[in-house]
């Protein structure tokens, strides 16, 4: 390995370090200023404004799905969901990974890539939703009078309408604008340089 990948490669780590702890931060900021907002049916996470990184360096994918795990986790300290939040520390942050891939793969076309966030989390999270809303107490389809326990396919196209409608808000509301300051700032330009 030559010294110019060797300092190409500690970039692309540094950068998912960065990605990581400003996702985790805002993750955490989103949890206390936003609390029943940032978790449950309706997740306005503004930590996912954060995911339009990955239109402009692939060290976004792992960076995220890295700090969705670190977000995760300190929530599921903070919350107390116990064993239960490794569901959301594993599978929350595949769904964050996976729909940072996809931003990537389709960076050229916005509102598409855009798409890949909101789809990933609205078909992973909703899987296993019933079970951490019924650890913090909930036993019905929150809105409804619908058993979480009776009722596991309602459940799962609510969480895809919730999820998906949260993930959406927050996308195209905040990260939309925000890729756009970003393509008229100096930093694509710097994220771009070893991509």
């Amino acid at each position: 390995m030559t010294k110019q990948d060797r300092g190409k490669n500690s970039r692309f780590i540094a950068r998912c370090g960065l990605i990581a702890a400003l996702y985790a931060a805002l993750s955490l900021l989103a949890m206390v200023v936003l609390q029943t907002f940032s978790w449950g049916p309706v997740q306005l996470r503004i930590s996912e404004a954060a995911c339009v990184l990955a239109l402009f360096t692939p060290a976004a994918i792992p960076g995220l799905a890295l700090g969705c795990v670190l977000a995760n986790s300190l929530g599921m300290a903070i919350n107390g969901t116990g064993p239960l939040g490794l569901l959301d520390v594993v599978f929350g942050s595949l769904a964050t990974g996976l729909g940072s891939l996809w931003m990537w793969r389709f960076r050229h076309i916005r509102p598409l890539a855009l798409a890949g966030p909101v789809l990933a989390n609205a078909a992973i999270v909703p899987a296993y939703l019933p079970l951490m809303l019924a650890a913090f107490g909930f036993y019905t389809i929150p809105f409804t009078n619908i058993s979480l326990s009776d009722s596991w396919p309602a459940m799962y196209l609510f969480g895809i309408l919730c999820i998906g409608l949260g993930q959406a808000i927050v996308l195209y509301a905040l990260g939309w604008p925000l890729a756009k300051a970003l393509d008229k700032s100096r930093l694509t330009e710097r994220l771009a340089d070893d991509d």
